[in-house]
């Protein structure tokens, strides 16, 4: 009983082609991904990765010679896919360890050390806001950050009403906290 090939498979000849391309192309592209866009280096292979299967499953459509300038495209596009996800999915989770080493690096390099008469108003400041409830951090978060209240009813799924009294109260309650008590 013979076994019919899957209609995606690629063929022998199309792997064979593909198998003398990758030792030449394969630093080439990474090169090419990593000089067009700021991420991390796994990205980078995850992208290159995705452009090789895709030209395993289209190299008859592909002229020979223009490989490398073909796999650039689906390279690039696939690494700014998973660039928008890896941000909308640090919106949602808020944690800084989606931003990836690289961006922790730059952050506290550029952040000066304070004093530590400030660095121990900021411990009290950022204890403070952990005592707010999980939804009103999230959007004190982003609104720290820089995002406007439509940006944040985005992100978070809330009204742009919802955010604004939020961020009100998430004010008041830090003002109150602030407060020496007599």
């Amino acid at each position: 009983m013979a076994v019919e090939p899957q209609p995606d498979a690629p063929r022998p000849d199309q792997r064979a082609r593909v198998a003398d391309l990758y030792p030449r192309l394969a630093a080439q592209l990474r090169r090419i991904v990593a000089t067009n866009l700021r991420a991390p280096d796994w990205l980078y292979e995850e992208a290159c990765q995705t452009a090789w299967e895709a030209l395993l499953r289209h190299s008859d459509q592909v002229r020979q010679g223009s490989e490398l300038s073909w796999l650039s495209t689906p390279a690039t596009r696939s690494a700014l896919r998973a660039l928008r996800r890896e941000r909308a999915y640090a919106r949602v989770d808020f944690g800084i360890d989606h931003i990836g080493a690289g961006g922790q690096t730059k952050l506290a390099a550029a952040t000066p050390r304070p004093a530590p008469d400030q660095a121990c108003e900021l411990r009290e400041r950022i204890a403070s806001v952990s005592r707010l409830p999980d939804r009103a951090q999230r959007i004190l978060l982003l609104h720290g950050f820089g995002y406007d209240y439509a940006e944040i009813a985005q992100a978070t799924g809330c009204s742009p009403r919802t955010v604004t009294r939020q961020i009100t109260r998430a004010r008041r309650r830090l003002s109150i906290a602030a407060t020496p008590e007599d």
